[in-house]
């Protein structure tokens, strides 16, 4: 077990708050990644990064060929490298904004099925309209 960690809360009467982040961080890793990944993903994910089983385990496990592996190795990191970075109100990634994050009423969890997640930079409002000229 890892030690217990104490963290302020800001506010008039600064309770202080105590628990094992790095236990925490690790079950919402797991958890997240099961809500994101589906059922086939998911045993992939699971062999592979989590049991850490290379690529020949892990095809002969799940019966499929090299190729088929790979593409969802790649697939399966642009999801949940996207989730981890986009998930409100903190994201697992970069590791400073989870550990060291807001506390209190508004780094509280929301209680959902699915992360909530939010873009890194918001899109255009509309497409810039470029001058057209008249040809001929």
């Amino acid at each position: 077990m890892t030690r217990v960690s104490l963290e302020a809360n800001p506010g008039r009467e600064r309770k202080t708050v105590w628990g094992r982040k790095d236990e925490e961080y690790a079950a919402d890793f797991c958890l997240v990644s099961r809500r994101v990944l589906d059922e086939e993903e998911y045993r992939i994910f699971r062999y592979h990064f989590l049991l850490g089983a290379d690529w020949r385990l892990c095809c002969r496990k799940l019966g499929i060929d090299r190729g088929t592996f790979f593409h969802a190795v790649y697939r399966i990191q642009q999801r949940l490298g996207r989730v981890y970075r986009e998930l409100a109100p903190y994201g697992l990634y970069p590791l400073e904004d989870y550990f060291n994050g807001a506390t209190g009423a508004q780094g509280a969890l929301r209680p959902a099925t699915r992360p909530t997640v939010v873009p890194i930079r918001p899109p255009l409002a509309r497409p810039a309209d470029a001058p057209v000229r008249k040809a001929a």
